[in-house]
């Protein structure tokens, strides 16, 4: 298999140019025409000067058109960026500066954010943008270089191949504690590697009907459209109106016909909540696929024993080992809703260890931190070396153990199988609907203000949507008059909305241990002391389910990380 994204598009439209690649609504691009757009682009780009290397921003909402801007890119020998526009500017301005991209490719409803982002006239003087919609817009502060008109009337033939299977094909900016989103760069050749296993696993072949519900700048979403496109498959993409509504979501999947559906547990949690999959429901569907976070087994159950004949598979992977390292094929429904999914074994080409302080390997049934190595891990961090060193770190022991290994910050223990259990995060990172948020970064974003003496972000778990209740401690400076509204909307202007905290608390002083540190733990049983004080809750809760534990007692070293 040729390595190259891009390349795989090509071969499908050679063998195969009018079968429906795309589909979303009553739009349907066929492989041929997804060949064409795309190298049409690829010539627009190079024309304007984009070169090997260079880095575009995708700001638009989820569409056809944004698939033919990341293969376009990908041909012009750049690495494409997903931004999500429902952003606040001035995280995506942190992205810009980051990446310092020289284009954007836009469309949809984008044009007074791209006014915001582009006031600022040094950002304004080096980026260029394309517009991919009609009819083209004129903003204050930009006017675009080509657009859609330019778009059709550009050469349409196959450009030569500019990078190999080890450069960076996109970028993924996840959140980061310093406030800065961290960007994870991901080769051909991780992704090429995971939809391999993939698609032998699994048996996909070209009459599949895949799922598109993931946003594009979130790393399930790679599988979906490069894991379709692999093997000549049908891409349907979930409108965003539709993506968290249950009864329509099930009617999605009967109506696409879905043979494969991917994505974070909650929704498969939602669903089951909403009681919206019947008694052999979706005929069509022969795998449902999760990833991203714990799904609970009461879910996993309602859904198994409504569709016996699907094939249900647990994956388990951060953005920095690309798409999934592990899996766990669930064969028989479990009868305990207590019982832990295990994430399983590595994928062909991976590696999960569970290790010691010492980088050594820790004994069955004992909690340790999880570590991956293999060939999907991230070349690391994009223009960051002194957190790629922090994160991924070469094997001590002389290569014996695995060569390269990333620390993912998650505990988890092994059993006498081989199967790994997750147990939990040992900092404080969490992930609510699939999204990895670091808390630290919602702290910086409020003490941004200038305006607070000090303030803390904690999670506790919830059964509702999400898995975790995202809870802010605050004491507001002295001589300052601040609301809570006046916090909300200064958070609202720097942070997306799954970050922003579901519970407020105000106080005169936040709770020191014995380091002279915020005691967090104590903050956390405050919250929950208070669950039911309507003067803490803001907003509607979201949640799911905590952890499984092992079987065995967890060490100290654990009651202490957690």
């Amino acid at each position: 298999m040729n390595r190259l994204l891009q390349s795989w598009v090509t071969q499908q439209a050679e063998t195969r140019p009018n079968a429906p690649a795309i589909v979303m609504g009553n739009q349907t691009l066929t492989y041929g025409q997804l060949e064409t757009s795309s190298n049409q682009l690829a010539h627009l780009l190079q024309q304007s000067g984009c070169k090997k290397g260079d880095r575009v921003c995708i700001l638009m909402p989820k569409s056809p058109a944004a698939i033919v801007s990341m293969i376009g890119i990908l041909k012009a020998g750049c690495m494409h960026v997903p931004i999500d526009s429902a952003t606040p500017a001035a995280r995506i301005r942190h992205i810009f500066d980051s990446c310092e991209n020289r284009w954007i490719l836009a469309a949809g409803r984008v044009t007074s954010l791209l006014d915001e982002l582009l006031a600022d006239p040094a950002l304004r003087d080096r980026t260029s943008v394309g517009w991919l919609d009609s009819p083209a817009p004129s903003g204050d502060n930009f006017s675009p270089a080509f657009t859609r008109a330019g778009l059709d009337a550009a050469p349409a033939n196959a450009l030569p191949q500019q990078c190999s299977a080890e450069d960076g094909s996109h970028i993924l900016f996840t959140s980061g504690s310093t406030g800065v989103p961290k960007g994870v760069v991901i080769t051909h050749s991780n992704v090429a590697t995971f939809v391999a296993w993939a698609l032998k696993h699994y048996g996909i072949n070209d009459t599949d009907r895949f799922s598109g519900h993931t946003p594009f700048h979130f790393d399930l979403s790679t599988f979906d459209i490069f894991g379709a496109i692999t093997a000549g498959a049908q891409l349907h993409l979930v409108p965003p109106e539709t993506a968290l509504l249950p009864p329509k979501l099930a009617d999605f999947i009967r109506d696409s016909e879905l043979t494969q559906w991917f994505s974070v547990p909650s929704v498969l949690n939602y669903l089951s909540k909403f009681n919206a999959v019947k008694q052999n429901d979706f005929p069509s569907l022969r795998r449902v696929l999760w990833c991203g976070e714990v799904l609970p087994t009461p879910a996993l159950i309602y859904w198994m024993e409504r569709l016996p004949k699907v094939r249900f598979s647990n994956l388990y992977g951060p953005t920095e080992a690309t798409i999934a390292s592990s899996y766990y094929d669930v064969t028989v429904c479990p009868t305990d809703p207590k019982a832990a999914i295990p994430i399983g074994k590595a994928c062909d080409g991976e590696k999960l260890l569970v290790l010691d302080e010492k980088l050594q390997p820790v004994p069955p049934r004992e909690i340790g931190d999880l570590y991956i190595a293999g060939a999907g891990l991230s070349p690391g961090y994009w223009r960051d070396p002194q957190k790629t060193a922090a994160a991924f770190r070469s094997d001590p022991h002389d290569g014996s153990l695995a060569g390269r290994l990333y620390r993912t910050g998650d505990l988890a223990w092994q059993d006498e199988d081989g199967l790994i259990y997750f147990v939990g995060r040992a900092d404080t990172q969490i992930k609510v609907r699939g999204y990895r948020i670091e808390l630290g970064e919602i702290e910086t974003a409020l003490n941004s203000m200038g305006k607070l003496q000090e303030c803390a972000v904690v999670a506790i778990p919830t059964d509702n949507f999400g898995g975790w209740m995202i809870c802010c401690a605050y004491v507001v400076r002295a001589g300052d008059d601040v609301s809570l509204g006046d916090l909300r909307e200064h958070l609202k202007k720097l942070v997306p909305n799954y970050m922003f905290p579901t519970r407020w608390m105000a106080f005169d002083a936040l709770p020191k241990n014995a380091n002279g540190k915020i005691d967090r733990p104590l903050l956390k049983e405050r919250f929950l002391q208070n669950e039911g004080d309507p003067a803490t809750n803001t907003a509607p809760a979201g949640g799911g389910e905590t952890p499984p534990e092992p079987p065995s007692t967890p060490s100290k070293r654990l009651a202490s990380q957690l």
